[in-house]
This record gives C-alpha cells, structure tokens and sequence, in this order.
C-alpha cells in the first residue's frame, strides 16, 4: 500500500534525492529559471514552495531554517531581499513548470521550472 507516500523517489536514495533537490532550489534562486526533467521539476517546485512560504514570515528563525535547508548564503540573501518581496501579497504559487518538449537522446520530456 502507498499510503502517506506523497513525494516521488525518482530513482535515488534518500541522500542523493534531498542533495539534488536542495541544488536545485539554489539554481532556481540564484538563476529565477532552471530546466531538467518534468519529474524532477515537479519536486523541486514543491521544496521551493516550501522554502519561500518559510522565508515570508523574514524573521530570524526563518532565515535560519532555510539556512540549514539551502547551506549557501548568497542564495539565501537573495531570497530574503528580493524574491520574497515580489511574492508579498501573494498567498502560494510561486512557481510555475513549462513542458519544453522531449529530450533527443533518451525522449525524457523536459520543460522549465521559474518563477512566477
């Protein structure tokens, strides 16, 4: 039974998956864009989801727990001073993922994952 196993594994083991996801949320911070593949877009919208909601509260508790998510100040800082004012008065979906079509190699589909 799959009950209570609302997140996809994607084929990684626990340590890999949180490491890909948190270097994930770090590009789209830093860049506002990243592109991968659909599924792996769809987990880091919701970790980056996540971590911009915590970041709204812009208290010292929250900067430090999304500190102890993303471990890179500079991202960090970025959140707190420019992204998280733009999302103020906006009460959830940050973000949005655009489906780009199918990868050559292997026909993964690929899209992009950005802010809104």
């Amino acid at each position: 039974m799959r009950h209570r196993k609302r997140h996809s594994r994607l084929n990684r083991s626990m340590e890999h998956r949180e490491a890909m996801l948190c270097n994930m949320t770090i590009s789209l911070i830093t860049h506002e864009r990243i592109r991968s593949t659909i599924p792996k877009l769809k987990e880091a919208r919701r970790y980056a989801e996540k971590l911009i909601t915590m970041a709204k509260k812009n208290d010292q508790a929250a900067r430090r727990r999304v500190f102890s998510y993303l471990q890179e100040p500079v991202a960090v800082d970025k959140l707190f001073d420019i992204i998280v004012p733009r999302f103020a008065e906006r009460s959830g979906g940050y973000t949005r993922v655009m489906r780009t079509g199918f990868r050559k190699g292997d026909a993964a589909e690929v899209g992009i994952l950005e802010l809104v």
